[in-house]
């Protein structure tokens, strides 16, 4: 049977969506998407093409340096409702229709940002947490990030949030000025709060990566979106379905580190190839 894409990719992405479908058709599918799935909310990439040159702070930073702490806080706020402003895309809402059909068992998604929940993904694995909550080190207290955006206005009035920041990929944006600033504690028991994200040089909570594991491990082909499989996490993932002998398709813009290891590359956009797929592959029976 030809698989007719009615895209206006060019001929060899039109190829390579081709036998995406081919080899995928019929079958339960995961996926695991990076912060390339989110580039068209407005939220951009780390490591892709024009991707803002960071630093991103460590978690030894953010325990143990106030200094840091501070900056994190103010960065973090004025980056954090324009980001939360962030609406999902085309990319997932075609995931969310995967599930809906069927076809797909669930998303593991690298990205914090909340958009596959909001895209209406019923199953998502969030590796590396999420920006909606806030946690006390000292107590387990959980805050919504709402909430708590409320009260550092609150607490620091003199606070602007602009319309337009330069956003980083987990919210975050360089502060012009952390003076003053009052770091937000726990209402409960004045502990530290944090972010209920993975920072860089912290690791995925075992129980979360089992539970990825798990997805891909009842499914039957992976589609890796938007990622340059840079993560580790990533990686062990692509080798769980490869060991299992499953069809695996990367799209991505640019090389990725697992690209010879793929069933099929292509080097195309997310939201534009996720569309094409949701629409071709047959809902299951």
């Amino acid at each position: 049977m030809t698989t007719t894409i009615g895209t206006d990719f060019d001929a060899a992405t039109t190829d390579a969506v081709a036998a995406a479908v081919a080899a995928l058709a019929g079958r339960r599918i995961a996926l695991l998407t990076g912060a390339g799935v989110s580039t068209d909310s407005g939220i951009p990439d780390y490591r892709g093409n024009g991707a803002p040159r960071r630093t991103p702070m460590t978690v030894e930073q953010f325990l143990t340096n106030e200094a840091a702490r501070r900056r994190y806080w103010v960065g973090s706020h004025l980056g954090w409702r324009a980001f939360a402003a962030a609406e999902p895309n085309a990319g997932h809402r075609a995931i969310a229709d995967l599930e809906a059909a069927g076809v797909a068992t669930g998303v593991v998604t690298q990205n914090v940002d909340g958009l596959h929940v909001r895209a209406g993904s019923r199953r998502v694995v969030e590796l590396h947490g999420t920006m909606r909550r806030v946690f006390c080190t000292h107590c387990g207290q959980v805050f919504d990030r709402r909430d708590l955006a409320a009260r550092v206005e609150a607490d620091n009035p003199w606070i602007l949030i602009p319309e337009n920041v330069p956003l980083g990929p987990d919210g975050d944006v360089l502060p012009e000025s952390t003076d003053g600033f009052r770091i937000p504690d726990c209402s409960v028991c004045g502990g530290m709060l944090k972010p209920d994200v993975v920072f860089f040089g912290e690791f995925i909570p075992a129980g979360k990566f089992r539970e990825a594991e798990q997805l891909v491990h009842t499914s039957e082909g992976l589609v890796i979106a938007g990622s340059s499989l840079v993560v580790n996490s990533g990686i062990r993932l692509l080798e769980r379905a490869r060991r299992r002998k499953l069809p695996v398709v990367i799209v991505n813009r640019g090389m990725t580190r697992a690209d010879a290891r793929a069933t099929v590359k292509i080097d195309a956009g997310t939201s534009e190839v996720l569309s094409a797929l949701a629409s071709a592959l047959p809902p299951s029976a």
